[in-house]
């Protein structure tokens, strides 16, 4: 099986999104989710994504407006009472589940979290998954969630710039010193580090605009696409490439995650080869991750027979073994 080690890896990768949230609790419990999860990684599956929520406030409409950072026209998959698990917690079970694939936050609102101990947690569960942990950040949508954790909504990206200078600190330094308005401190010890001298790769989410693009020129070891730029990808890598040199960032080990370009037969199932055949255009044009969507079947043996053969296809098409 050919593992994906390390966000620094920039062979093609196909990745799932597992849903640790629902409408509902679950009749029967969450063990469907560790299930796709123990599939994935039995298919060959290279990468596994969770959400984040912490709470809710009510006005869920606030999704659907890019203008605040939401998603143009988008909505919410649950009510403000839906049941959303902690992702690092998440991630926490199903690294003791799986063997190889990697695990991230799709995306963490990292800002929530104090950063010595968002930093201590997510060094943890890297060094406990041998180094299988992408953190993948964003500032968020929702003045609620900053408003009960007692933070400033409207100057959340700069409470995440400075999460993140925290958390690479501590990762980076034995012993560590910090210093800004919000936070010093000198000869810390934050052990143990991540297994990834670097630290554990961030991949920094947003609509490409000045502060994003610094941000991940500064921190990213990947880039999520949010809103708009998601449907023309090509382009949007291009300008973030130009962009990112003028900051002095090489961005060609960059990370960049992109739909997988899924063509349907008509009763609805995946045309492996129509599909595949859309792929080593977006190799080319600088797409390191192809998402599946798609419901998977939640029994294990059945998940693993549908994922095994897309799979295969994916890396026949882009030439993995």
């Amino acid at each position: 099986m050919r593992t994906i080690h390390s966000a620094a890896d920039c062979t093609p990768a196909l990745s799932i999104h597992l849903a640790n949230f629902a409408a509902q609790a679950p009749t029967a419990g969450w063990g469907h989710l560790i299930d796709r999860a123990k599939a994935a990684d039995e298919a060959g599956v290279d990468r596994l994504s969770v959400s984040d929520h912490v709470v809710f406030g009510e006005d869920l409409e606030a999704y659907g407006r890019a203008e605040t950072g939401g998603m143009a026209g988008g909505k919410q998959p649950t009510g403000p009472d839906g049941q959303w698990l902690e992702p690092l917690t998440v991630l926490s079970v199903i690294a003791g589940a799986t063997e190889h694939v990697r695990l991230q936050t799709g995306v963490l609102l990292a800002a929530l979290r104090r950063p010595v101990v968002l930093a201590k947690a997510a060094a943890t569960l890297d060094v406990l998954s041998n180094g299988r942990l992408d953190l993948g950040v964003g500032v968020g949508w929702q003045r609620e969630e900053y408003e009960a954790a007692g933070l400033s909504y409207d100057g959340r990206g700069e409470l995440l710039d400075h999460t993140l200078e925290v958390i690479q600190t501590l990762w980076r330094d034995v012993p560590a010193r910090f210093e800004s308005e919000r936070l010093s401190f000198d000869r810390i010890y934050c052990v143990p580090q991540p297994v990834d001298p670097g630290g554990v790769p961030l991949w920094i989410s947003g609509t490409l605009n000045a502060r994003v693009i610094k941000r991940v020129a500064r921190f990213g070891a990947g880039w999520i696409p949010w809103g708009p730029d998601m449907t023309d990808l090509p382009s949007k890598i291009a300008i973030l490439r130009e962009a990112m040199s003028a900051e002095g960032r090489d961005a060609s080990g960059l990370q960049i995650p992109g739909n997988l370009p899924a063509v349907k037969t008509a009763d609805g199932s995946l045309e492996l080869g129509a599909t595949m055949a859309g792929v080593p255009a977006l190799v080319e044009a600088g797409v390191t991750d192809f998402r599946l969507n798609g419901a998977i079947p939640a029994e294990r043996n059945a998940a693993v027979d549908m994922l095994s053969p897309i799979v295969a296809a994916f890396r026949s098409a882009v030439g993995r073994k």
